[in-house]
């Protein structure tokens, strides 16, 4: 019989660990002198209280082990789950938000889509705005966790190429995402840092250079203001697209080298694939904005390498409507947001390593054809790309079009138009922030859409934040039986 003790033991000691975190916003709030703090510390013992007594009553039903269902069911439960207490303290502060709307910006953090419905943002306090980064920072460690050791495990998406490099203790999931955690949160505390700092150099207060480093390393995307990151420019917008290319490398790289072994982050094809398709888009973006806007040059490139990072990682910062560089430059916005950053890092979408396996099995299938009889094998790292790992990177590029069509046909029938639709699931299902059109485009917002279509959103940020398929696995009953 299928227990579930163990899922509920976790998923209860991570809620209290998020209801402990809502003790930072209290005290800023505090500290301001505004009234908001009870609601931090009423939202922070509800959470405490529900998740420490899910946890003391299933403390007895903990193995070493988890079943492939248990941890199929976890890793979906954990992102399901958290954003009903995440989303409290905006139902209960000045947000005022509905309960579809607090669970939206919930989800939205969690995953890092940085998708908001969250208005007048200039004005709110200074935990709310606090929480916002604190929620995108959370999901943004817990996304690196969930890279690198459950989608592995599980086999999801041709995660499991990856798995001869991450830490060796196969099979045992806890402990493994334990030490695993351990290993990558200095790291992740120290580029934090290194971005607050950066930003505080470039004339930022103290506050705003603390909620955007948290932001900018989780590729989050929530800012400060309804400009989003327009209401800052210069030597901010480089410091912001260096920090967002970092968070978007493999993490795994970063431990290596910290540990002496410098090789496999300079050698590594999925980071140089990433550089050179962002080098090339920014030198063809700022090539388009000088053919048709008086910019100087070294504003079209900051823009435009803003701009692109931003998208291309999943952060989702805007520092201008790009919905005004024309219909080329907004395609290029649109196709690039389905590409993403190198696996095992806090970047979303696609990711760059899934194109490489397609595009050298595809270089196999054209030799093939040339010489019928001859032995051809897609290699990915040097590395001969297995049947299993090729039928798992091709099934998640069908799935993920299939869904993306079938969410965007859905938003449709709630009376969204087809630029909003579209981009709408794009936005969603590949966790980039921002759509396009008036309404949710760069300079606009989530919050006028229909409740159903925030439901249908915060479902499609779910799945595509875990890879689809680990979400859509639990609805199959032969799942179950297995």
């Amino acid at each position: 019989m299928f227990d579930l003790r163990p899922v509920v033991y976790v998923i209860g000691l991570l809620v209290a660990a998020l209801g402990c975190t809502m003790l930072l916003p209290m005290a800023i709030d505090i500290a301001e002198g505004r009234g908001e703090w009870n609601v931090f510390l009423e939202s922070a013992l509800i959470t405490i209280s529900i998740g420490g007594f899910a946890a003391l009553a299933c403390a007895n039903a903990v193995p070493d082990r988890l079943s492939i269902q248990q941890t199929f069911l976890l890793t979906t439960g954990v992102w399901a789950v958290l954003p009903l207490f995440g989303g409290i303290p905006f139902m209960m502060g000045a947000s005022e938000a509905s309960f579809t709307d607090a669970y939206f910006e919930a989800m939205s953090g969690l995953t890092t889509t940085g998708s908001t419905v969250v208005t007048g943002l200039d004005t709110l306090p200074k935990g709310i705005l606090l929480w916002r980064g604190l929620l995108q920072w959370l999901g943004g460690i817990g996304i690196i966790v969930v890279a690198m050791v459950f989608l592995p495990e599980l086999r999801v998406g041709g995660m499991q190429i990856f798995r001869s490099e991450a830490f060796d203790t196969m099979g045992k999931i806890l402990p493994r995402a334990t030490q695993i955690s351990s290993n990558i949160s200095t790291i992740y505390v120290t580029l934090t840092l290194a971005c607050a700092i950066c930003y505080l150099m470039t004339g930022m207060n103290a506050f705003d250079a603390t909620v955007h480093a948290l932001t900018t390393v989780s590729t989050g995307g929530f800012a400060n203001y309804d400009a989003s990151f327009g209401a800052f420019s210069g030597t901010a917008e480089y410091v912001a697209s260096v920090f967002m290319i970092l968070a978007a490398l493999p993490f795994v790289r970063y431990v290596q080298f910290v540990n002496g072994n410098r090789n496999p982050l300079f050698r590594d094809s999925q980071i140089r694939v990433f550089l050179i398709i962002i080098f090339v888009l920014v030198i063809a973006t700022s090539v388009s904005l000088l053919a048709q806007f008086p910019h100087h040059p070294e504003q079209a490139v900051r823009e435009a390498l803003f701009n692109i990072t931003s998208i291309i990682s999943g952060t989702g910062y805007a520092s201008v409507d790009y919905m005004q560089w024309g219909p080329f430059l907004i395609s290029v916005f649109f196709f690039i947001g389905l590409i993403g950053g190198c696996a095992g890092s806090t970047a979303c979408s696609v990711k760059v390593f899934r194109y490489q396996i397609l595009f050298a099995s595809i270089r196999v299938a054209l030799q093939r054809i040339g010489a019928p009889h001859g032995v051809f094998t897609p290699r990915f790292e040097g590395r001969p790309v297995t049947p299993d790992v090729m039928g798992s990177v091709i099934a998640f590029f069908v799935f993920f079009i299939v869904s993306l069509g079938v969410l965007a046909v859905l938003l449709g029938m709630t009376g969204l138009d087809f630029v909003t639709a579209l981009s709408g699931a794009a936005t969603a299902i590949a966790n980039i922030g921002p759509g396009l059109g008036d309404q949710i485009g760069p300079a606009g917002n989530f919050a006028g859409l229909n409740p159903t279509a925030k439901w249908l959103l915060a479902f499609g940020m779910l799945c595509g934040r875990l890879e689809l398929l680990a979400v859509f696995a639990l609805l199959t009953p032969r799942f179950w039986r297995g």
